[in-house]
């Protein structure tokens, strides 16, 4: 499979993107806008999207939050990060996100 397809994929699963939007929502992951983020290859660090730890044959996209704090993703986790937090406060917030521990039970 190529890189595209997997990158496509990895995006395309469900878990991961409610993984993201709760992430962000509970204060996790930023809302706003990062300027500048910068690429290179993983050397170990977990992606702040899913948890998996970005290896050296992966890229890793990493910079500083307007808070100050340092995230880093997966390139596709990236993507699906920019998507949620655009989306943020869009929906319906007339209830809670639903976690993804009560969605295990």
């Amino acid at each position: 499979m190529s890189n595209l397809h997997t990158r496509e994929a990895i995006v395309d699963q469900p878990i991961l993107r409610l993984l993201i939007q709760e992430k962000v929502a509970d204060g996790r992951l930023p809302h706003a806008h990062i300027p500048r983020i910068w690429g290179g290859p993983g050397k170990g660090e977990t992606c702040d999207g899913c948890g998996e730890t970005v290896t050296k044959a992966q890229t890793l996209m990493e910079n500083l939050d307007t808070a100050g704090r340092g995230v880093q993703f997966h390139v596709a986790c990236f993507y699906v990060w920019d998507v949620a937090r655009r989306t943020y406060g869009q929906c319906d917030r007339s209830g809670p996100l639903p976690s993804l521990a009560s969605r295990a039970t």
